[in-house]
């Protein structure tokens, strides 16, 4: 059963960090290439971060540039997002993503159940 687990959100204030984790168990995850993505309330999700398979290209939305960062630990199947410098804007729900295309006409995609972002005084 494929599962990627999200954990590490809650309510921090301006300025404030958080480190969010996402445990991964059911697929050979090694393989696949990671992402953080976000949803605020009456927004469209969008891209945070992401990380190949190595570890060795990562890339990140220009609004969390030089803020987030995001690694991964294949030994222990988990992604992670830094996020410091925080701001109210980046409140939102945050979901992790695993994504391999085996073929050009197969591609799995993974998705975890979200953890919710709060950045307020």
């Amino acid at each position: 059963q494929v599962q990627l687990v999200e954990s590490g959100g809650g309510l921090v204030q301006p300025g404030g960090s958080l480190r969010l984790s996402c445990t991964a168990s059911g697929f050979t995850f090694s393989r696949f290439a990671m992402s953080w993505y976000r949803q605020a309330p009456g927004k469209e999700r969008e891209l945070v971060a992401s990380i190949s398979s190595t570890g060795g290209v990562t890339n990140y939305a220009d609004s969390v540039k030089g803020r987030f960062t995001i690694s991964r630990d294949n030994a222990k199947n988990t992604v992670y997002l830094q996020m410091n410098s925080l701001k109210p804007e980046d409140t939102a729900v945050y979901y992790c993503n695993g994504r391999f295309r085996a073929t050009v006409l197969r591609e799995y995609d993974y998705w975890g159940q979200g953890t919710q972002v709060t950045v307020s005084s």
